[in-house]
């Protein structure tokens, strides 16, 4: 099983993901969070999404490598913030072109997976070049993810509706 769950910044995408992810698990599933704190703001952000999950996930923080730090195992992986994590590699150096295959190696994992993305190409072209190169790599990264996920969730407003 693989499901995506797209939506704008405060959407209520985070939690809709949680919540499905807790309801098609029959053991504690892994949350592989993929945030790198940047300031105190972002750090508030994370405490929130800790409380909220509460101890229901094994938390593995892993902002660079996620296919890595998987063990073997059955459980469902959520994978929190695709986002975040296109922006740790662009941060870090890394290519669009690793990006997709550090994404295939986790396809070779036998987990369901379950993906957060942010919706970010609803806006007007930047004038700057990193944030168009971010946008553009989220937007290819938000095709493949959902051509390879077997249902798909759109998220405004705390709703989720199923696009595929």
């Amino acid at each position: 099983m693989r499901a995506l769950f797209i939506g704008g910044i405060k959407s209520g995408k985070s939690r809709n993901a949680e919540e499905f992810t807790l309801e098609n698990s029959k053991e504690k599933p892994i949350y592989l969070a993929t945030n790198e704190f940047f300031d105190e703001e972002m750090e508030l952000r994370v405490n929130r999404h800790k409380l909220q999950r509460a101890d229901k996930f094994e938390t593995i923080e892993e902002p660079l490598y996620l296919a890595k730090r998987l063990k073997e195992s059955t459980q469902i992986v959520l994978i929190e913030c695709v986002s975040m994590w296109i922006n740790n590699m662009l941060f870090h150096g890394y290519k669009e072109a690793e990006m997709f295959t550090e994404l295939e190696k986790l396809f070779l994992h036998d987990n369901s997976f379950v993906f957060v993305i942010n919706e970010v190409g609803n806006s007007v072209v930047s004038d700057n070049k990193l944030v168009r190169d971010f946008v553009d790599i989220n937007g290819r990264i938000s095709q493949y993810l959902a051509s390879n996920c077997d249902s798909v969730y759109h998220v405004v407003a705390g709703i989720k509706v199923k696009i595929k």
